[in-house]
């Protein structure tokens, strides 16, 4: 049977912590600072044989107004009434507060299914705090260490007698785990067993966050004024017009000269993270100052990954000028960014939603390039008609002979030519080599890998046994001189 696990309490009890053990990964940010969860974070989490959805949340605080933290608290409410169990954390060591009072009062008032647990009871320490938390009237409090995994067999007992009582036969919907250990696998993405992997990226208050909810249709994500909201890299799953996607909130990345928090580096190696294993990267834009320094980094990182690339700009409901504006960011596009030539630009307004009918094309469009494979034969016509209209430098009055090309793999398109000097071979012609390809094979924008190789020689052997047989008979015709 499975069900959804909300973990909540106020900031710093070590909900991400627990998060992280359940799911049996590192994917919530942890440190010492309090409030570092922002957003809702769901994660497939196994316990002792029990299998759920587990839901890491922002702090609970007291605010209810619009600020930051009553826009985090709506969101941790909304969880709790979500879900179908609500892991009630308190700190042990610190003992039962009235914040934890007011929001146990709460639980209780919401009428959901809530099991108590006083983290960070290990040793003598937290042995007062966990008799406290008797007081909140929640029942008997479980003994949890989330960092050093104790009580985590008490913790499945409870859960599973919960379980029991719920009406929720069919599988959770949850996160799947990018598997960092090897290369994506080569199969066809956007379907529901394997959704197509998304990552939205750009500068700080580029509107990621806000282009997504408008995507799912629906405040899922914490957004707001304020710069830098959004801290931990959070996936969604959404079918998208027939598409099933899996779309990568991101942490605005700033100069890396800029960076000075710990927090800050955490967000946006996590950040990094998802770019490295996404399939299709969304640099989105801001149209009033785009193209920037910082812009042109993240393009970078993301061709240098090896992924699809589609460039949105934002807030285009904000631009008057419509038709010149168009006109200068294509041309600063293709001057900016000479190594993703071709790649589409999308102009969109993650407030009112237009535009979003072309990124999603964009973004499909960008998918089937980067999964694309050419025939040998097509590619070895190409490759004659291309060195008899530029033939390869002849440095030192060497030719160098371009004899052989196919395609090695996908995802990005990368192609194996076999030459005679492969290590003379200019960085010049390898990018006419590139662009040619992205022009008659119709690869836009996506990253293109040239690998040169020597030309193996098959009378190699052949040539060391001729030389030995000659050594052979030239000795064997010394002896007989000699004798």
């Amino acid at each position: 049977m499975s069900f959804t696990l909300a973990i909540v309490g106020r900031p710093n009890v070590g909900k991400s912590t627990l998060f992280n053990r359940l799911v049996g990964k590192r994917l919530a940010l942890v440190d010492d600072q309090p409030g570092v969860t922002r957003d809702l974070r769901e994660g497939a989490a196994r316990l002792a044989g029990l299998k759920f959805t587990v839901v890491d949340t922002a702090g609970l605080e007291e605010a209810t107004d619009e600020s930051l933290q009553g826009r985090m608290r709506m969101l941790t409410e909304r969880a709790v009434d979500m879900a179908d169990i609500c892991l009630f954390l308190v700190d042990a060591r610190a003992g039962v507060t009235t914040v934890d009072q007011l929001f146990a009062d709460l639980l209780r008032k919401r009428g959901t299914h809530v099991i108590l647990g006083a983290n960070k009871s290990e040793g003598r320490a937290g042995e007062a705090g966990f008799y406290d938390a008797f007081s909140l009237g929640l029942g008997e409090p479980v003994a949890l260490s989330a960092e050093h995994g104790e009580g985590m067999d008490e913790l499945a007992h409870v859960l599973r007698s919960f379980a029991e009582t719920l009406e929720t036969p069919e599988e959770a919907v949850t996160d799947v785990i990018v598997d960092e250990d090897g290369e994506a696998e080569e199969l066809p993405s956007g379907t529901a067993s394997k959704p197509m992997q998304i990552a939205v990226v750009g500068r700080p208050n580029a509107g990621k966050s806000t282009l997504i909810n408008k995507i799912l249709g629906e405040d899922r994500l914490l957004t707001g004024p304020e710069a830098g909201i959004t801290r931990d890299a959070i996936s969604v799953n959404l079918n998208w017009s027939g598409t099933h996607m899996r779309i990568f909130d991101t942490a605005g990345m700033r100069k890396k000269a800029k960076i000075q928090e710990k927090l800050e580096k955490l967000s946006v190696s996590d950040g990094l993270r998802a770019v490295k294993f996404a399939e299709v990267v969304v640099v989105l834009l801001d149209v009033d100052i785009p193209f920037e320094q910082q812009d042109l980094r993240i393009a970078d990182l993301a061709e240098r990954e090896g992924r699809a690339v589609v460039i949105a700009i934002n807030k285009w409901d904000l631009e008057d000028q419509k038709s010149a504006k168009i006109k200068d960011l294509k041309e600063r596009l293709d001057r900016l960014l000479p190594q993703l030539r071709g790649v589409p630009m999308v102009t969109v307004s993650a407030l009112t939603g237009r535009g979003l009918d072309r990124l999603h094309e964009a973004i499909l469009r960008a998918y089937e390039v980067w999964n694309r494979r050419i025939s040998t034969a097509k590619l070895n016509d190409w490759l004659r008609d291309a060195v008899a209209h530029h033939p390869p430098p002849a440095p030192g009055g060497r030719r160098i002979r371009l004899r052989y090309i196919t395609q090695a793999k996908t995802r990005p398109p990368g192609f194996v030519v076999k030459c005679s000097l492969p290590e003379d071979v200019p960085k010049a012609y390898e990018r006419y080599l590139i662009n040619g390809l992205r022009d008659d094979f119709d690869m836009p924008g996506t990253p293109i890998r040239i690998f040169l190789r020597k030309q193996d020689n098959p009378y190699a052997d052949r040539k060391v046994k001729h030389k030995t047989t000659i050594s052979k008979h030239k000795g064997t015709a010394k002896k007989h001189r000699d004798k």
